[in-house]
């Protein structure tokens, strides 16, 4: 959408979050933004795309309450790992991954702020890293990581670095068509090479050589659908959304991934608990090691409720609005846990990494350790409590 269109969105959600905050002093976007930000650790200023996730939730945690600690948050954690002038001060040009792009988006969401110019350098950085120094597929998709997992493309790097050019494309290059196409590409290709017809739910990445052990010799596609890679897409989809332009024949192409997937999610929704398994392809879910996994299912509750707010899942809204509404309660129920000793929350559940560089088959996901207060898990809870929050303009409470 355009700035003006995305910046009325952001004020429709703060309205409505503006009147829930003034009903209670514990909203749970706050109250988890504020017990990540309180605990000595738990959120270090760094470049990475853990905690580059969290700062958007911070930023949507601003949008909607206006408190002016969380903008000064976010700009002492960034000038803290940028120079004056707009430098990493610790970079790699070795090393070329999607993850390092994450942080971009928070770089032109502060740049928009303050006009401050340390930030459009870092972020003009990124846009060149990206564009011009990852290497690509043979059919034009970025690699997850150089030198390290050659012509794969992961879910996970859709959101890494989708959001992020689309951004930039609107604020800097909106003109350029060939730069919209190739923010569509990348989308393009994990569609065709992941999606499972029968189910609409898309396995974790592919490999276009199709020499790593996992791949498989049609597709390319790796063995299994991870929660948490399909809730990075899932993501990266409804975001990259709020910068793609309308007139483009490819917004229509997202809206109709995004309404296929949501399709999907529904489906496979476990009927129990309200969550998502870790491994989600049959036959797995309730087979023994697998479980309901917390990082995916905020995940899937963000996607599925800004997807209904912003009219993207309009046929259906009504359904989706269900589907996550249970999903939310579930992880108030079974995620969350109260600090005694000092009124924080903690966060349970997340698995800790989940990746394709093994086998990738159902024993590796399932053998990998379930962490505490993981950043990957309270982040995207962040993010569907604002959603929620902006809904219910009610109390959500432990």
């Amino acid at each position: 959408m355009r700035l003006t269109s995305y910046l009325l969105s952001v004020s429709l959600i703060a309205g409505s979050a503006v009147s829930y905050a003034a009903a209670t002093s514990r909203p749970y976007s706050r109250w988890m933004a504020d017990s990540m930000i309180a605990r000595p650790g738990a959120v270090p200023a760094t470049r990475y795309y853990g905690e580059a996730t969290f700062y958007r939730g911070v930023e949507a945690v601003y949008n909607a309450t206006g408190d002016s600690s969380y903008r000064s948050y976010l700009i002492s954690q960034m000038d803290a790992i940028l120079t004056a002038n707009g430098s990493f001060r610790s970079w790699d040009y070795a090393d070329h991954q999607l993850d390092n792009i994450r942080v971009g988006s928070v770089l032109l969401y502060l740049h928009s702020l303050t006009h401050d110019a340390k930030y459009k350098a870092a972020a003009d950085f990124l846009h060149d890293q990206l564009v011009n120094k990852q290497k690509r597929t043979p059919s034009g998709g970025f690699w997850h990581k150089d030198p390290k997992y050659p012509n794969q493309m992961w879910l996970d790097g859709l959101y890494m670095a989708g959001p992020f050019y689309a951004q930039y494309n609107t604020l800097f290059n909106a003109s350029a068509a060939a730069a919209w196409d190739d923010v569509l590409l990348q989308f393009s290709l994990v569609e065709k090479h992941c999606r499972d017809a029968t189910t609409g739910m898309l396995r974790h990445g592919y490999d276009e050589s199709r020499k790593a052990v996992w791949a498989d010799p049609v597709t390319g596609a790796s063995p299994h659908v991870w929660d948490r890679a399909q809730g990075w897409y899932l993501m990266a989809l409804v975001d990259v959304l709020d910068w793609f332009p309308p007139a483009h024949a490819g917004h229509a192409q997202l809206l109709g991934w995004l309404r296929r997937l949501a399709s999907a999610l529904k489906t496979a929704q476990d009927g129990k608990s309200g969550g998502w398994w870790l491994v989600m392809d049959a036959p797995y879910p309730g087979q023994k090691g697998n479980y309901i996994e917390s990082s995916g299912t905020a995940m899937y509750t963000y996607g599925l409720l800004k997807g209904v707010r912003l009219g993207y899942l309009a046929e259906g809204g009504k359904e989706y609005v269900g589907v996550a509404e249970r999903a939310y309660q579930l992880m108030v129920d079974r995620f969350l846990a109260k600090n005694g000793t000092n009124g924080t929350l903690n966060w349970e559940g997340t698995v800790r990494v989940g990746s394709l560089d093994t086998t990738g088959d159902f024993t590796y996901y399932t053998t990998v350790p379930v962490v505490e207060n993981s950043v990957l898990g309270f982040s995207p809870f962040i993010l569907a409590s604002v959603e929620m929050e902006a809904r219910n303009k009610t109390s959500a409470r432990l």
